[in-house]
């Protein structure tokens, strides 16, 4: 059998990882971890009052993603984080070098009418356009799959599932 990758399940607010994170994980047999958890209270307060993150308030939250991560090396798990630029995905990579990326992605339309239906969520959909500025998608040289986010959550769920089957063993 397969050891089980350390996914993050990453993408624009919106996306659902959220929701695809939890199934993904009890797919896959293994925990899970909602990455708004790692939060400093700090950082939710700033995007609550809809100002974006900069990238120093990110490092803190990176690296305890990236230390629940490395925990989790041989085990497997899941986490959500967004991840949108390629230094965080380069610094959740040195704390857990197999990690594997799930990146949650489509149309911007799409993404903004479900951020305007959901219930209790800190994240403005004003902050959409700053998120969308900032992504940058996964490159050739990086360990994840794309997977389109039309479709139902179980939909979703059983494309990513499928699509990491065809990933290598993970790195330990």
């Amino acid at each position: 059998m397969k050891t089980p990758h350390v996914v993050v399940v990453m993408g624009v607010a919106g996306t659902g990882k959220t929701t695809i994170g939890p199934l993904l994980a009890a797919r896959i047999g293994v925990p899970y971890a909602e990455g708004d958890d790692f939060h400093p209270p700090a950082n939710i307060a700033k995007m609550s009052a809809g100002t974006p993150l900069t990238d120093e308030d990110r490092l803190p939250w990176l690296d305890s993603i990236g230390a629940w991560a490395h925990g989790r090396a041989g085990l497997g798990g899941v986490v959500s984080c967004s991840a949108l630029k390629r230094s965080y995905r380069d610094r959740l990579r040195a704390a857990a070098p197999g990690v594997v990326f799930v990146h949650l992605a489509g149309d911007r339309a799409l993404i903004e009418d479900r951020m305007s239906h959901r219930q209790g969520h800190f994240m403005p959909t004003a902050l959409l356009d700053s998120q969308f500025a900032t992504l940058q998608p996964l490159e050739a040289d990086e360990a994840g799959v794309e997977v389109n986010v039309s479709g139902s959550p179980e939909e979703i769920t059983r494309r990513a599932a499928l699509a990491l089957e065809d990933l290598p063993e993970p790195v330990r």
